[in-house]
């Protein structure tokens, strides 16, 4: 346990270390010291703006991932359970995820606004693929034995989606929503830089206009800092809910 905190804790110690000694003396305009940065950044992200920008942010995040994570495994569990419902959609899931999300931007503007609908729907677009394709390979990989032995005993319905298919396919719906959790960072800062008003996306870039780089920098540290803590809580709610699954594991690798 503490060699895991040690080697999480440790490079992101060296990188900082590594980041205030090649800053210490700078006097470029653009990079200033890391303690310039530090210095501005309980200032800057601490009362009217984490009211202002940083909870608007976080909880546009959540409704969307969450739209994401509910909207990917209801339709991958349809298409991964018909083959014929999958061959006929195949072709046109290639072409919907192949289109860059923040290409999107614009045309989710033109019928949802600039309010925060648009942005949710943002990190919808964008989040959904890898949660519904991972959905449908866990559920295409559902062993064979367990459905003859489901159906033998007569367990249809709820049970059996709840008990062999969405149990069956959790490791690889924790896989996309993962990868998902990442794209969805990085489509909120995108949608908050068109036409927003608030949020972190909107903040970074003001400061930028406004040649305060050291506030600049401070919010992409604390863009940073929030996708390591989404991160460390993700991993602690996968742990929980796959507990069994990584325990069988451990299991196949002793024997």
């Amino acid at each position: 346990m503490l060699r895991q905190v040690g080697l999480a804790v440790g490079l992101p110690a060296v990188l900082f270390a590594a980041w205030w000694l090649a800053t210490a003396g700078s006097e470029n305009f653009y990079f200033p010291p890391l303690r310039d940065i530090l210095g501005t950044f309980g200032e800057v992200w601490t009362g009217q703006r984490l009211t202002d920008d940083v909870l608007p942010s976080v909880a546009r995040l959540a409704a969307g991932y969450l739209l994401a994570l509910l909207l990917g495994v209801a339709a991958g569990v349809v298409i991964g359970s018909y083959r014929r419902v999958r061959a006929a959609a195949e072709p046109v899931l290639e072409f919907l995820r192949a289109i860059p999300p923040p290409v999107l931007v614009p045309v989710i503007m033109l019928f949802a606004g600039i309010g925060d609908g648009m942005k949710v729907l943002v990190i919808v677009s964008g989040c959904v693929w890898p949660i519904l394709l991972n959905t449908v390979e866990g559920v295409r990989a559902v062993d064979g034995v367990l459905a003859e032995a489901t159906r033998a005993y007569g367990i249809r319905g709820a049970g059996r989606l709840r008990h062999l298919v969405l149990r069956s396919a959790s490791p690889q719906i924790f896989t996309g929503a993962r990868q998902a959790l990442s794209i969805g960072i990085i489509l909120m800062v995108i949608s908050e830089m068109f036409a927003a008003s608030n949020g972190l996306g909107f903040a970074v870039v003001q400061f930028q206009r406004s040649f305060a780089i050291p506030e600049m920098w401070s919010g992409i540290l604390l863009l940073g800092l929030l996708g390591f803590t989404l991160s460390l809580v993700f991993r602690a709610v996968e742990a929980r809910a796959l507990a069994w699954y990584h325990g069988l594991r451990r299991t196949h690798r002793s024997s």
